[in-house]
């Protein structure tokens, strides 16, 4: 018998649930940068200027393979609690592997500069 944690729709779950976290705790620090615009120029340009670091560009990627990560997981799940299936097994392993190419094709793009 297969064990539950090796299946995919498991992966697909914890793909959601941990890009959901990383997202919750990303979110008040966007906060913050938004509030630097509201104490002045001066202030926001010196955020923007530490934007440009390579380490910042890097966790850019990461919060876009997130985003996409999540969405595309999430869009499965509301598939899967709306849509009638013939052989609901099927369907769900398919989508874990579309939502993770989407995933590792948006953030190619991201790093490539298209976006």
């Amino acid at each position: 018998m297969k064990s539950a944690r090796n299946h995919k729709g498991y992966w697909a779950f914890i793909g959601h649930r941990v890009s959901g976290l990383l997202l919750a705790v990303f979110l008040p620090l966007h906060f913050l940068a938004l509030g630097l615009a509201l104490e002045g120029a001066a202030r926001l340009d010196r955020f923007l200027a530490f934007a440009e670091l390579p380490l910042v560009k890097v966790a850019e990627w990461g919060l876009v393979l997130l985003l996409t990560m999540h969405m595309a997981f999430g869009l499965r799940l509301l598939v899967l609690e709306f849509l009638p299936w013939r052989d609901p097994r099927d369907a769900r392993l398919g989508w874990v592997g579309w939502g993770t190419g989407l995933a590792m094709v948006v953030g190619v793009a991201f790093l490539m500069g298209v976006f």
